[in-house]
């Protein structure tokens, strides 16, 4: 009965599975064990689901309500890493993951707290297998298996992410895990993962948003999708990391820490200025939501690529730490300059950014004397050091820009001592201001001491 309902199946077309009251179905090799009489209930019932029926949309009763929550064994802070993505596109290898790696112990980024060696997309091949429905890795990129890679990456010291989509593919066409969560999530068990950037790319039209379901964007179909996968690895040992790659849509950022532990804000980063600008301007406006365990994603990181400056390249790297975005590098580490290294390892950023005691990123402040432009200029925020001062020259031409301390916020004197973060150099004692020389598209950074 079960070869006849397979065989059945195929003959009504492939298609994505999609979720009915049967949890279960989320796994076909646990159909094979029903009996004859099971199989006369179940049979009317998956041969339309395995067909693409879009009228079977119930959730599992474990995901109405909501779902497991993400683990907080990892994902406190802001992830460090890098992902195979800009770099490499779809030209990935085991070759490639373990030159990264490498590259983290040999440019000294392990030493300054990177982890995560991540997998982005085309890592499989185009078809599940036939019998577990298990995703498998395409044997030409990795000839040794994702267990044998994991493996040798956690012996230096580091972690492996990997990638996925809640929809029926990927956004390069390769098997996506709709339908698939508890299977994909005990093959990633089973492999060591540790981390999982999830893709919103192939999404089957029944579970795209249409409206706000009952006032709260948490019971939206793009919710449930996330949701059905958080659930399926929120057990996982070891622990991952949840990654939601949604673009910024669905109001993520007002329920993705109940869902994940960091969420993206718009579409793919671009090695531009026009991006850096833009997704400041986004992130901005939703800072509020960021703390311990949440984190909004503002893509990954472009230095090394495209023809940023380096004053380009130090605000990109300086604006995702006092925002406290999750920082994976996405260029070839072995061709970074000396200079790329210096920003992207610049150790007092990168303390602020992973603060242990403050979970809350740096914030705008005004006063009558500071323009108002979008994205803003002035930015402040606590560390356990004390308070930080961020300015963003977001002008195209050099710029001063006065820092009057009785504007920021916190401080108990306008008599201050200023500390340089980038030089990691005392500066001395300033009373009521400080004016501030920036090239275009600079940033300055401070630590900033009342006396």
């Amino acid at each position: 009965m079960y070869k006849l309902c397979i065989e059945i199946s195929l003959m009504l077309g492939r298609c994505t599975m999609e979720y009915t009251e049967l949890d279960a179905l989320s796994n076909l090799n646990s159909l094979s064990l029903l009996s004859m009489r099971g199989w006369l209930y179940v049979c009317p019932i998956i041969l339309p689901l395995l067909n693409g029926c879009e009228h079977f949309t119930t959730m599992p009763p474990r995901l109405q309500s909501g779902g497991l929550p993400p683990s907080t064994a990892v994902g406190r802070l802001p992830a460090l890493g890098w992902n195979t993505w800009n770099a490499h596109r779809c030209a990935i290898s085991e070759d490639r993951v373990l030159g990264a790696a490498q590259a983290f112990v040999g440019l000294g980024l392990r030493e300054a707290g990177y982890e995560y060696v991540n997998i982005d997309d085309c890592w499989a091949l185009l078809d599940r297998d036939p019998i577990t429905n298990e995703q498998v890795p395409d044997p030409l990129r990795f000839p040794n298996g994702i267990k044998a890679l994991a493996d040798r990456i956690h012996s230096m010291g580091l972690k492996i992410g990997i990638y996925s989509d809640a929809g029926s593919k990927t956004c390069e066409g390769y098997p996506g895990s709709l339908g698939y969560e508890d299977v994909d999530a005990a093959t990633w068990e089973s492999w060591g993962i540790d981390y999982l950037k999830y893709d919103n790319c192939n999404v089957p039209e029944n579970w795209t948003d249409t409206s706000v379901p009952q006032g709260d964007w948490y019971n939206s179909n793009s919710s449930i999708r996330f949701r059905a996968m958080g659930t399926a690895i929120a057990k996982n040992d070891p622990p991952m990391q949840f990654s939601l790659c949604i673009w910024g849509e669905a109001h993520v950022w007002t329920w993705g820490a109940r869902v994940g532990h960091s969420w993206r804000m718009s579409g793919d980063s671009s090695p531009t200025w026009k991006y850096i600008k833009s997704i400041m301007s986004i992130n901005v406006e939703h800072l509020s939501s960021v703390d311990f365990f949440a984190h909004n994603d503002m893509d990954m990181m472009e230095i090394g690529n495209g023809n940023l400056t380096t004053q380009e390249q130090r605000t990109h790297f300086a604006v995702w730490a006092f925002m406290k975005s999750p920082i994976l590098l996405g260029t070839d580490l072995a061709a970074l300059s000396f200079e790329q290294v210096k920003i992207i390892t610049n150790a007092e950023l990168l303390a602020f950014h992973q603060d242990h005691t403050v979970g809350k990123p740096a914030l705008p402040f005004g006063s009558p004397t500071i323009a108002t432009v979008n994205p803003p200029q002035f930015y402040s925020g606590r560390s356990v050091k004390g308070i930080h001062v961020f300015i963003v020259n977001t002008n195209d031409n050099s710029t001063t820009f006065k820092i009057d301390f009785a504007d920021v916020p916190g401080l108990k004197s306008t008599t201050v001592f200023l500390h340089d973060m980038w030089t990691s150099k005392d500066l001395g004692t300033f009373s009521g201001s400080h004016n501030i020389t920036l090239t275009a598209h600079d940033t300055a950074a401070f630590l900033v001491t009342s006396i």
